[in-house]
């Protein structure tokens, strides 16, 4: 497993076809894209997992974080979280937070997040705000 800073456009594949996959390709870009740092999980150089990060100030933002369907529950994204967080601990983040798709909450908790506020909905999907302070 190799973890490597990507440009933004490279995530939108995998963004689109996990997150958004009746949306256009475009619905996967995000405000912010071209300053954010994104980050790619390649196995056997394929590219199969994304997370892209949104800072300002000291507060880290997670956003359109997605792993391919063959590649879940394999750890991966785990470990992208992890590497993430150490990151941005050393860069002197202080809170890193996420709209995090319900289906979602458990795994965003493995990190210490908690939920912040009630759930609310965007495009027809459940979420909530989960943040942890580093």
């Amino acid at each position: 497993m190799d973890i490597r800073i990507i440009k933004w456009n490279e995530a939108l594949h995998i963004r689109h076809t996990v997150l958004w996959p009746n949306k256009s390709l475009l619905f996967c870009k995000v405000d912010g894209d071209e300053t954010a740092t994104h980050y790619g999980v390649y196995l056997n150089d394929k590219l199969v997992s994304v997370a892209s990060i949104y800072i300002e100030g000291r507060v880290a933002r997670l956003r359109k974080f997605a792993t391919l369907a063959d590649f879940q529950g394999r750890g991966i994204g785990s470990q992208l979280i992890a590497q993430i967080v150490s990151e941005l601990k050393k860069a002197g983040v202080e809170s890193f937070w996420c709209d995090a798709r319900k289906t979602a909450v458990g795994f965003y908790k493995k990190f210490g997040m908690v939920i912040q506020g009630d759930e609310f909905i965007k495009s027809e999907v459940s979420y909530f705000k989960m943040e942890v302070s580093l």
